[in-house]
């Protein structure tokens, strides 16, 4: 079977002050730049500083999924997801056993593009001075701790942290590309890039080798699918346009797409995206908005799939995710794909031996019935008007027995009284 070639994009990274990371894919030396976006705010609502709080309840994103059914099914043992990003912060509790510092790298340029140095951070991948890249890897895997009702999605699943960018935008396309290559190599089974295009540009054929080279190795790779669509925008990105990965979009608490959220014929699938719980570098919890949040939310149950079918392509695994998704039209939206993300449905509704190739337009059961709406009359039927009339006719009967049976009393008491 071909594969799904839709068009897609990708989301944004947020600083201290949630700047939004933007792969900015123009002529060489392609470089990626942040953009203002508003502040992240800490659990107890102000600004998000780091370390911070903990988060005590369970975010609504987990609340909407019944922990204990999916993870009877699998917790992501065994499997590799390379978080691609602004590294990854191993100080918080819930990420020290989660992450395989030994395979991160640090990808960051040793100079701008101005010729300035660049502080790269260690060498691993695990330093994050942005917080973005803590965040994401946070909702795929962070483990189960006291005092905290976040928990990562795949809880047993291990980070690859690879670092090639930072607040002040110094990464470039090639050290993406480099960066995918290295996740592969190191054994990745699934791929999180959550960045997203500023110009719709198409950049040099490296970033497109190392996609393809992911996907020929049967790695899942997932991007967010961008946040410019308000006024409804829409632009093809990268690396995320790319055949064969899975974008992303955000949808809220009601299942509906986030307003920030880009719509397209590119997106595959939506996932939680408003205020995102996860964790923050040397411990606690901020939340945050944006399809770069809801990514990792899909990465980490493709990582489940992928545990529990580890021979699975990646082409089912993303498949699966997607004809299981929950629908509000038979087929593909353009808002939110092909639906909101199910983890649990996707893990459930399977059949091993024949897994989906692609999802299928049409599926009983796999889309909200319209409401059944009794037809508008602009005028009045025949049928109608007999109805009405003969239903006046017996209340005026009824009306007239009562008015002569009134009178009939009053002039009996009437006559008593005079007598």
């Amino acid at each position: 079977m071909q594969k799904q070639k839709p068009e897609r994009c990708v989301g944004r990274v947020r600083t201290l002050t949630r700047a939004v990371l933007t792969v900015t894919l123009l002529a060489a030396p392609t470089v990626l730049t942040f953009l203002p976006a508003p502040a992240a705010r800490a659990t107890d609502g102000g600004q998000c500083t780091f370390p911070s709080k903990n988060y005590e309840g369970r975010p609504w994103a987990l609340q909407r999924v019944n922990l204990d059914e999916l993870w009877a099914q699998s917790k992501g043992s065994g499997v590799q997801v390379a978080v691609i990003d602004t590294g990854v912060d191993v100080e918080h509790p819930q990420l020290a056993d989660a992450v395989d510092a030994a395979k991160g790298k640090n990808y960051l340029p040793e100079k701008n593009d101005k010729g300035e140095k660049i502080e790269r951070g260690k060498a691993d991948g695990t330093t994050d001075t942005v917080g973005h890249g803590t965040r994401v890897a946070g909702i795929i895997a962070a483990r189960p701790a006291k005092g905290t009702g976040f928990v990562g999605l795949a809880p047993e699943a291990v980070i690859i942290p690879i670092k090639q960018n930072d607040a002040e935008g110094n990464g470039t396309a090639d050290t993406l590309a480099t960066s995918i290559r290295h996740a592969v190599d190191a054994g990745a089974d699934v791929i999180n890039i959550s960045q997203d295009t500023a110009k719709a540009v198409k950049p040099a054929s490296t970033l497109e080798s190392a996609v393809d080279y992911a996907l020929d190795q049967e790695v899942v790779v997932v991007a967010s699918a961008g946040n410019d669509g308000l006024g409804g925008k829409d632009k093809t990105t990268y690396p995320a346009s790319y055949d064969g990965v899975l974008a992303v979009a955000s949808s809220d608490r009601n299942n509906e797409r986030a307003s920030f959220s880009q719509a397209g014929e590119f997106v595959g699938v939506a996932a939680p995206g408003v205020d995102m719980i996860s964790t923050v570098p040397g411990g606690g919890h901020c939340s945050d908005n944006g399809t770069s949040f809801s990514a990792p939310y899909v990465a980490g149950v493709a990582a489940l799939l992928k545990s529990a079918y580890p021979k699975w392509t990646a082409e089912q695994i993303v498949a699966q995710i997607e004809q299981t998704a929950e629908r509000s039209i038979p087929g593909h939206d353009r808002l939110v794909g092909w639906g909101v993300i199910d983890p649990v449905k996707a893990l459930t509704d399977v059949d091993p031996a024949h897994p989906v190739e692609s999802p299928a337009a049409e599926q009983a059961g796999a889309h909200a019935e319209a409401p059944d709406v009794p037809p508008l009359h602009l005028g009045e039927t025949a049928d109608e008007r007999n109805t009405r009339l003969g239903t006046y006719a017996a209340v005026g009967a009824l009306i007239l027995t009562a008015g002569l049976g009134g009178t009939a009393v009053a002039v009996r008491d009437s006559r008593r009284r005079n007598g």
